[in-house]
């Protein structure tokens, strides 16, 4: 393990990160909301720390290695979650303790968007921005932008793209170089993030709430501006665009390159995750919908749609906004919904859960042993496409998921220990591990009421589902240390 590297990129990185604060100081200077000065100082604060890790080994020349890699993530987003509260706990225009500072900050990095603040309407327009802000640098994992710049220090990357990105499959590279990789993800995201930005304009937002709003809706992260979300602006259009852009940041980024390579929309249709991810959401539009009309919870197929539609796509691509209270609807819904956010966007997209391709193989899985007991001495791979999958990746896939039960389990376990009812506790690991956002029974609205011991452990939960658990896990084991 190289100490000296593993300093000197995180210095980097949050030399990098500090500079992410520009926007916010630009946008308090703009509205004289009184937070410029926090927001600059908490930059060169940032700044300083940054350089002082980065100095000593600034003229280190070494590859990383794969322990260096695990390492570095796992710091990186330990310490820029706790960076990152810097300027919500200094703020003089923000109330609010260190911990609450610390869980809002890894919610907003990791994508979860589940928050401890209310009458947010009301907070300064730079913090607005700065919340937004970190839910898009988080989406696409701010470690792969820094990629894109470390051959330049002599620094091999892969080892930290291998670590950061989401999925089953995490050697595919779109390009030669690791670091055109990185980039042509990050202009991919940039594109998509400007259109949203622009059609929310178009359908009636001001260009501060569009650009809020656009990062919150392609990092699939929730955050939002009003305490009622996106059912604020009461729009129909509005939503319509929420749910197209919710829908696109949920399938699998490296997709969306080859299908803009080749200007082709095949490229999707031939994709088995896209069409399985894309039969869950409209399955369960159905569902919904139809439960609230025949129920008579809505007055019109109309509304049904149109609340059922959004609902589903928000929650099951665990983006988390909300354009109605769905928490008062018939038990069954919200259980219903908050349980699609176990499945989750696709590979390689900015939303969470446990990913629609892991899904896809296990029920393939459970169908080939269903088989196997009518056939038991036929061969019978497991095949995705038409192409079998390596009896290596389902074991992958079969562990995933094993651990992501248990740590359910646990955790859920844990937090009842903590006093929280049962409803509370299990839609609470829910919403954290699967970077959903909202949850059920008393974090329904926000996590507010939850005691500083719960939100340290639900912060820890976040930083689980966002890295995928071994990427984190894999450093409590005594065989990562060994040498």
């Amino acid at each position: 393990m190289h100490t000296n590297i593993i300093l000197k990129v995180l210095g980097l990185l949050l030399m990098v990160f500090s500079v992410s604060l520009i926007p916010p100081v630009l946008i308090s200077f703009y509205y004289q909301d009184g937070g410029t000065q926090d927001f600059l100082l908490s930059a060169l604060a940032l700044l300083s720390l940054g350089s002082l890790l980065w100095f000593p080994s600034r003229h280190v020349q070494r590859d990383l290695k794969i322990r260096d890699g695990f390492i570095i993530v796992v710091m990186f987003w330990v310490v820029l979650g706790f960076a990152g509260s810097v300027p919500m706990y200094f703020t003089s225009n923000l109330s609010i303790s260190l911990t609450d500072a610390i869980f809002e900050s890894f919610s907003g990095l990791t994508t979860t968007g589940a928050t401890v603040m209310s009458g947010i309407e009301n907070l300064p327009h730079s913090m607005l921005w700065y919340r937004q802000q970190l839910q898009w640098l988080g989406g696409m994992g701010i470690i792969v932008l820094a990629v894109a710049i470390l051959p330049m220090l002599g620094i091999g990357g892969m080892q930290l793209y291998r670590a950061e990105s989401p999925g089953p499959v995490k050697d595919n590279k779109l390009a030669p170089r690791i670091s055109e990789t990185a980039k042509a993800l990050w202009y991919i995201y940039l594109g998509i993030t400007l259109a949203c930005a622009f059609s929310f304009k178009i359908a009636g937002m001001n260009w501060f709430d569009a650009f809020a709003h656009s990062f919150s809706t392609v990092a699939i992260g929730g955050f939002s501006t009003y305490d009622a979300s996106i059912g604020h602006f009461d729009s129909v259009e509005i939503e319509i665009i929420a749910m197209l852009f919710m829908y696109i940041a949920g399938i699998n980024f490296a997709l969306h390159f080859t299908a803009f390579r080749h200007l082709t929309f095949k490229r999707y249709l031939s994709d088995p995750e896209y069409k399985g991810y894309t039969m869950i959401l409209f399955t369960s539009i159905v569902i919904v919908s139809s439960y609230l009309y025949f129920n008579e919870i809505t007055t019109s197929w109309q509304e049904a749609l149109r609340y059922g539609s959004f609902q589903v796509i928000s929650i099951g691509s665990t983006a988390g906004f909300a354009s109605t209270d769905f928490t008062v609807w018939p038990a069954f819904l919200p259980i219903f919904l908050i349980l699609m956010s176990y499945i989750g966007g696709s590979a390689y997209s900015t939303g969470g859960g446990m990913k629609v391709i892991r899904v896809m193989l296990l029920f393939k899985q459970g169908m080939r042993e269903i088989h196997q007991l009518l056939h038991p001495n036929a061969l019978m791979p497991v095949k995705l496409n038409g192409k079998p999958i390596s009896e290596k990746i389902m074991t992958a896939v079969w562990g995933f998921f094993s651990l992501y039960v248990f740590i359910v389990v646990i955790l859920t376990l844990v937090l009842l220990a903590m006093g929280l009812d049962g409803l509370t506790a299990f839609s609470a690991v829910t919403a954290t591990i699967t970077n959903l956002g909202p949850g059920l029974g008393d974090v329904s609205s926000n996590f507010s009421a939850l005691s500083d011991p719960v939100k340290w452990v639900l912060t820890f939960t976040m930083l689980l589902g966002r890295l995928e658990l071994f990427t984190l896990l894999v450093l409590f084991t005594a065989a990562f240390w060994r040498k």
